[in-house]
């Protein structure tokens, strides 16, 4: 359960390794580092044209000869945005993904496993961009791509509006600027809803549970998922830790949180089963039964269901809310 779990969020940093060399996932991930808020472009901006220089998340500067056609996705959150942008089609190589989102990603070829990736593969792909989360994939291994000529753009959202300017990002790298642009229009206008329904109902001290296993797996300070959980409405409990995303039992019981949200019940987690841990029977959310399961990967995946991630996410924490009409953003529907 474990290892899938890691695989749902962040892939374990399995994405450490070329070919033929197994990695040494750490335990569980943080769900992303704490920094400044960057904010997407408000409104579409000319397509780009080629050559073309980007700056990625890690202040790379990326050049991109011509309009990219055989585009490798690093990154499960990646592969979502170039379908959502209309890029889908251009996508020949992919991480392996428990949970491969939309349906047409399923068919294509893997290029990196759970135990390392495949340059040798990447490159007789005749591939002519990389997208990589920089969270997931080794230095070394992205220096290696480079090395080899291809351009390589890393991924690293430290909050909602990072995951946006991502997906702008990504849109201008794949040739899909327009359509990116009315992508983000249109997801941020609805997190703009969500937010102000849940921002005058009361907010509840909430702690996203990402795994109990052996230790307590949570939010780090400053990720993403942390500001998820104000936008839906509650007073996030983390880990007190931008790297650390183990957090003692003590802190959470000091905490007290009022709700409980399961990120692992789709791995057996059950409500009814957190009044049985030692420590935990004294918890407002425990004593309350305010325990709430979710679909994980669709909140803390950083890509173009973030808007039904976040719905889910308030729902959670306000099950009682009304919140707006959802509407078609992702998977490459205009």
């Amino acid at each position: 359960m474990v290892a899938m779990l890691l695989t749902s969020l962040a892939l374990s940093g399995v994405l450490a390794s070329c070919t033929g060399a197994v990695a040494s996932p750490s335990p569980v991930p943080s769900t992303g580092p704490s920094a400044a808020p960057s904010n997407p472009t408000a409104a579409p901006s000319p397509s780009p044209t080629f050559p073309l220089t980007l700056t990625d998340d890690r202040q790379n500067t990326v050049r991109i000869q011509t309009a990219p056609e055989r585009i490798v996705s690093l990154s499960p959150a990646a592969t979502e945005i170039l379908f959502a942008v209309g890029a889908g089609s251009k996508v020949v190589g992919k991480v392996q993904d428990i949970a491969d989102f939309p349906r047409e990603a399923h068919s294509i070829p893997e290029v990196a496993t759970f135990s390392g990736v495949d340059v040798e593969k990447i490159v007789a792909l005749r591939s002519d961009l990389v997208i990589a989360d920089a969270s997931l994939t080794k230095p070394d291994v992205l220096q290696h791509l480079r090395a080899t000529g291809l351009p390589v753009v890393e991924l690293l959202a430290p909050d909602v509006n990072g995951i946006l300017a991502d997906i702008r990002l990504v849109g201008r790298a794949a040739d899909a600027d327009a359509r990116a642009g009315d992508l983000v229009a249109s997801m941020r206008a609805q997190i703009d809803q969500i937010s102000a329904a849940t921002a005058g109902l009361p907010q509840p001290r909430t702690f996203y549970e990402i795994d109990a296993t052996k230790e307590i797996y949570g939010p780090t300070d400053g990720s993403p998922l942390v500001d998820m959980i104000k936008l839906a409405g509650g007073q996030p409990i983390t880990t007190g830790s931008t790297t650390v995303a183990a957090i003692p039992l003590e802190r959470l019981v000091s905490a007290d949180p009022e709700v409980i949200v399961l990120g692992d019940a789709a791995y057996g987690v059950k409500a009814a089963d957190l009044a049985k841990r030692p420590g935990w029977s004294g918890m407002t959310a425990v004593k309350n039964g305010a325990i709430r399961p979710v679909d994980d990967i669709v909140i803390t995946r950083p890509g173009p269901r973030l808007v039904e991630g976040l719905r889910a996410l308030a729902l959670a924490i306000h099950p009682d809310a009304v919140l707006p009409s959802p509407a078609a953003v992702a998977s490459g529907q205009p």
